[in-house]
């Protein structure tokens, strides 16, 4: 992609990915959780606090990426592969619902501990739920596409919106989950993880020719 030429069509992929990811409406009942001791008020300010933790650790992420990568000696097609990978077994998690089962345990926990307000909003919710290795991934692989300033100023709005659609759901986790139901919810994340698995052999299939390319091969 060539820096300051950026289609629509990759700024919804960015978009997609990322909030597919993140995944605010399955995030919601366990926000609701988490949260199910909390007053409304109390309830709104982990919600913001958690949404601005994670967007901060992505920005970071977006900007700075690639020069974690340098330091390490890592190639951007090999993170771009590994990232692949690591999408698709997060999109493997949502269609047999293995991410919901393995976060409720510790979330559950968390949240009958009232005096722990400010800690639930880091953990679980900002890190890893919002903000786990899949996101920064896919943050750092969106980043190497987004070159330039104009890039990064629009993977930096993307995440932004996500982050704010997301503080959006939270505010409304209650009403939405009565709205959609268990059936809903599950249909939701299936399909959301079919999508998901789609766009991870697609940045994996790159990944390779970027890769092989690299190396002469």
């Amino acid at each position: 992609m060539a820096s300051g030429a950026f289609a629509i069509s990759d700024l919804l992929t960015a978009f997609t990915t990322l909030f597919v990811i993140v995944d605010p409406l399955a995030l919601a009942p366990i926000f609701l959780v988490t949260t199910s001791w909390a007053a409304p008020h109390e309830r709104r300010q982990v919600g913001l606090r958690a949404v601005v933790i994670a967007g901060g650790i992505l920005i970071v992420f977006s900007v700075a990426g690639s020069a974690i990568l340098r330091i390490l000696g890592i190639s951007l097609p090999a993170f771009r592969i590994a990232g692949g990978l690591l999408m698709f077994w997060i999109a493997f998690e949502m269609v047999f619902s293995r991410r919901e089962d393995r976060a409720a345990a510790p979330v559950i926990e968390q949240a009958a501990r009232a005096d722990e307000l400010r800690r639930i909003a880091v953990f679980p919710l900002a890190v890893p739920l919002l903000s786990g290795p899949g996101a920064i991934s896919a943050t750092v692989v969106l980043a190497t596409q987004f070159s330039g300033v104009a890039g990064q100023a629009l993977l930096i709005a993307i995440i932004v919106l996500i982050m704010a659609i997301t503080y959006g759901v939270f505010r409304a986790a209650a009403p939405i989950d009565r709205l959609v139901g268990d059936t809903g919810r599950v249909i939701a994340t299936r399909l959301l993880g079919v999508l998901l698995a789609a766009l991870a052999v697609q940045i994996v299939g790159d990944g390779i020719r970027a890769f092989m390319k690299l190396n002469g091969l």
